[in-house]
């Protein structure tokens, strides 16, 4: 049977605590902004997917997109 590996986000010293809210927060940005700044094909940017996606609980990743989709979003995107 093959194995399965296991990862998350890597360590971030912006983010010392075990509440990693912000971190998820951060990381979700971080891959918005990256995907504006090279173009939605850009492989560079999956690395912040896998991050956001690895730390963020999904009904929040959903609530985000709509209010990105709304133009509400509270971030600096």
């Amino acid at each position: 049977m093959a194995e399965i590996e296991l990862k998350t986000a890597p360590a971030d010293f912006r983010f010392p605590t075990t509440n990693q809210t912000r971190h998820c927060f951060t990381r979700y940005i971080e891959f918005h902004r990256c995907l504006e700044a090279k173009g939605d094909d850009s492989s560079e940017c999956l690395k912040f997917a896998k991050y956001y996606r690895s730390l963020c609980p999904g009904e929040w990743v959903e609530r985000w997109n709509e209010q990105r989709d709304n133009g509400t979003f509270p971030g600096p995107l």
